[in-house]
C-alpha cells in the first residue's frame, strides 16, 4: 500500500542513495542491498513517509538505476527520484534542487540508516520549526577514544565527555542549506559540516540506536536481528 504524504506538511526529506557501498562487499549499490527481503532504501522511505510533517521525499539514486528506483518505490510512497552525483554532497544538491516551493524545513537522511525511527524525523523537524537553523541527532560516545600518530602510536586520550556520534536525519532551514551548498568549496561527509563552514551554529538533539549506519556485513546482520526481534 502506497503511503500518503501530508500535503500540508512543511518538511521535505532528501535521501542521498547513490553510493556504491564498497565496504559491504560486491553487489548492488548500497541503498539497493537487501535487508529482510526489501532494500535498505525501501525500509528508509517507508519510515520517512510515516512522519506526519513530511510533504515531499526526494531520492538521489545511482544514475544508472533511476528508473528502477522509481519503480521500486512506486508502491511505498509518492517519491521524486533524481540522478545522484559522484559524491554525497552532489547527490544532496541534486535532490535539493528538485524540492518544489512550499516546504521550508529540509531533512537530509542517509538510506544506509534504514531503521531510523519515524519519531526521529519528527523531533529533528520540530527543532528546526522551533527556530534553529541546523539540527543534528547525536548519541554519546561510549568507547575510549585515542589520538594516534601516522605510525599508530598513541598521542593521548581524548575526553569523550565532549564528543558525540552524529546521525541522520539532519535538519535545516531551507534557505540555510541552499546557501551552504551554493558556497561549498569541496565535498564534506555531512551537511552539518557544510553549514558549519558557512558560519551556522548547529544544535544537537537525542539520536536513536536504531539510526545506526549500515556500512559493513556485520551491520546488515545486526539490522536483520533488530527487525526480527522488533
Amino acid at each position: 500500500m502506497t503511503a500518503q504524504l501530508n500535503p500540508c506538511g512543511d518538511v521535505a526529506v532528501l535521501v542521498p542513495a547513490a553510493g556504491a557501498g564498497v565496504r559491504l562487499g560486491p553487489g548492488a549499490p548500497k541503498a539497493l542491498r537487501p535487508l529482510a527481503g526489501e532494500s535498505l532504501l525501501v525500509h528508509a522511505v517507508r519510515r520517512i513517509a510515516a512522519a506526519p510533517s513530511v510533504r515531499v521525499i526526494v531520492v538521489a539514486a545511482p544514475p544508472a538505476e533511476t528508473g528502477a528506483v522509481r519503480q521500486l518505490l512506486a508502491g511505498v510512497a509518492d517519491v521524486t527520484v533524481v540522478p545522484g552525483g559522484a559524491h554525497r554532497q552532489e547527490s544532496v544538491a541534486a535532490a535539493l534542487r528538485a524540492v518544489p516551493a512550499g516546504p521550508e524545513i529540509i531533512l537530509v537522511h542517509d538510506a544506509a540508516r534504514a531503521l531510523a525511527p519515524t519519531l526521529l524525523f519528527e523531533s529533528v523537524g520540530a527543532a528546526v520549526r522551533a527556530g534553529t537553523d541546523a539540527v543534528i541527532p547525536v548519541l554519546p560516545v561510549v568507547d575510549t577514544i585515542k589520538e594516534v600518530s601516522a605510525d599508530e602510536m598513541v598521542l593521548g586520550t581524548v575526553d569523550r565527555g565532549t564528543l558525540r556520534a552524529v546521525q541522520t536525519p539532519q535538519g535545516f532551514r531551507r534557505s540555510v542549506l541552499a546557501a551552504a551548498h551554493a558556497a561549498a568549496a569541496g565535498p564534506l561527509t555531512d551537511d552539518a559540516g557544510l553549514v558549519e563552514k558557512h558560519g551556522v551554529r548547529v544544535k544537537c538533539v537525542p539520536g536513536s540506536a536504531y539510526a545506526m549506519k549500515i556500512t559493513q556485513p556485520f551491520d546488515l546482520a545486526l539490522a536483520e536481528h533488530l527487525l526480527a526481534t522488533g
